[in-house]
Formats: C-alpha cells, sequence, structure tokens
C-alpha cells in the first residue's frame, strides 16, 4: 500500500517502520494506526525480513495521541473512538490456539508477529506512543531521551493494556510510579527499570539498525519465532504448561533446517546460513 504517515524501507534483512509526523512529533493518529498495522503485516510477511525496526522522523518517536485533533472532538462522542486507536484483530494470522485472543486488542498483533519488533526510541515518547513501544520486543533508547505516560495529567487512564504490561516489565511501583504521577522520566532512568536499553543519541540510528542487523543475520528466524511465542504465552500458562510447550518445541526443533544449520556452521566456524525452515 501508499502510505502517508509512515515510511518503510528494508535493508540487510531488517524492515524499518518510521512514524512520519515530525513536525507533530509523530503524534499518533488513525492513518497512522491503519498504515502502522499494515507496515508490520507486510514486514512479517516477507521472507527477506528477519527483523523490524520502528522509529520516529525528526526528533522525536511519538508525542502520543494528537490533542489538536482530540480537542476538536472533546464534547463529542468522537472523542471515544479517537482515543481507542485499536488495531483492528485477527489480520495478522494465529495458528487459533486458545490464548490467541488475549492478543487480539489494541497493540498485542505485535506480540504474534513471528519476528522480533525493535522499537527505536530517538526522542521524546508520551502517550499512546508508549504504549505501541511497550508492545514491542525490545526497546532501544536514546540515551538523552525522555518519556512519560501522560494519561494521569490529561484526565485519563491506563490505555491499552498498559495496566497489565508495565508492571510484568518494570514491577509494579515502578508501574504505579510512572503511571499516577506521569512525570517525565530520563532514559537513564528508564533504563535502570529495567525498560530500556540506552544507545548513544548521536549515532542511535546506525546503532539501532546493528541490534537488528545481528538478530536478522545470526539468530535463527524459526528459533526466534518460537522463543517469542513462549515467552509471550508463558505469562499466561502455569508453569508446567510452559514446560511440556518447551519440551514439544524442543523435539520439533531437532528435526527442523535450522538446527542442522545451527550445528553446522558451529562445527564449520563459519556464519550461519538459516533458512527459517
Amino acid at each position: 500500500m501508499a502510505y502517508t504517515e509512515v515510511l518503510y524501507n528494508v535493508r540487510d534483512r531488517v524492515a524499518t517502520i518510521t512514524l512520519n509526523r515530525p513536525d507533530k512529533l509523530n503524534a499518533w493518529t488513525r492513518v497512522m494506526n491503519t498504515e502502522m498495522r499494515a507496515a508490520i503485516e507486510a514486514a512479517d510477511a516477507d521472507a527477506g525480513v528477519r527483523a523490524i525496526v520502528v522509529t520516529g522522523a525528526g526528533r522525536g518517536f511519538c508525542a502520543g495521541a494528537d490533542m489538536f485533533l482530540l480537542s476538536s472532538v472533546a464534547s463529542d462522542r468522537a472523542l471515544a473512538e479517537q482515543r481507542a486507536q485499536a488495531p483492528a484483530a485477527g489480520t495478522v494470522p494465529t495458528d487459533g490456539d486458545a490464548l490467541a485472543a488475549n492478543y487480539e486488542p489494541s497493540f498485542g498483533y505485535l506480540m504474534r508477529v513471528r519476528k522480533p519488533v525493535i522499537a527505536a526510541i530517538n526522542g521524546p515518547v508520551a502517550g499512546i506512543g508508549l504504549c505501541f513501544a511497550l508492545y514491542c520486543d525490545l526497546r532501544l533508547m536514546a540515551d538523552n531521551a525522555k518519556l512519560t505516560t501522560a494519561f494521569a495529567r490529561r484526565g485519563l487512564i491506563a490505555e491499552h493494556g498498559i495496566s497489565w504490561l508495565l508492571p510484568r516489565l518494570v514491577g509494579p511501583m515502578h508501574a504505579m510510579d510512572l503511571l499516577l504521577s506521569a512525570r517525565t522520566v530520563a532514559a537513564a532512568e528508564a533504563a535502570q527499570m529495567g525498560l530500556v536499553k540506552l544507545l548513544p543519541a548521536e549515532s542511535f540510528a546506525d546503532a539501532a539498525q546493528a541490534v537488528a542487523t545481528e538478530l536478522a543475520q545470526l539468530s535463527s528466524p524459526r528459533s526466534m519465532g518460537v522463543i517469542k511465542r513462549q515467552l509471550y504465552d508463558a505469562l499466561m500458562q502455569p508453569l508446567g504448561e510452559a514446560v511440556r510447550t518447551a519440551d514439544d518445541e524442543m523435539r520439533k526443533s531437532f528435526t527442523s533446517e535450522d538446527f542442522r544449520e545451527g550445528v553446522a556452521h558451529f562445527v564449520e566456524k563459519r556464519p550461519p546460513a538459516f533458512s527459517g525452515r
């Protein structure tokens, strides 16, 4: 599709999706929401892509929902529709398992993408932009960037499942602090909480690309897809079920092409040539 509010390109098996409203600090809109999901789906379906990076154009990642658009409908029922910004469910393929429904609301579809999704937070991030980043598998943040949940200072609540996700990433106390205060948090503090990994601001784009390229070139696509599903499903499984899943997936791994290649390239001391099968 033709994109108007995101950019899409592929290099070294890494798809980079850029939020592209730099004059508005990439504030989130319905169009951006639709285009982001379409771009993610395109990257997931492309056999030539093995990792996905999402970043922002200009000096910011995403300032949250476009407040000008919100204020123009504040007295209208359209406010609720605008704030929801929830991606439509069901367009990213799932296998129909019992856990699938957990990934349908809001940005849960990112957890079902078979490839690692990396939020490259190049500048300020707030509100729905932060929610999106939390659903990504890795969060890389420029060491001079800042974040805020924003909601409590706008008379809003913890949106898009962030009340479930944030405590699992940083613990209940940090989550409560970030949500109740809606204060601005510097990258260094966010890293101390375990929410992000810091990269130098001066070479941020290249450093983020390098992280994604290493995954794309050195890790088995099949393994990454299975491991990603294991980690997210395990958040909703008893221990015994997670162990049984691991045992079953290990047996499948032993018969895969990527396992044979993983052994061969190690023994032969050469770079891997994984097929993803």
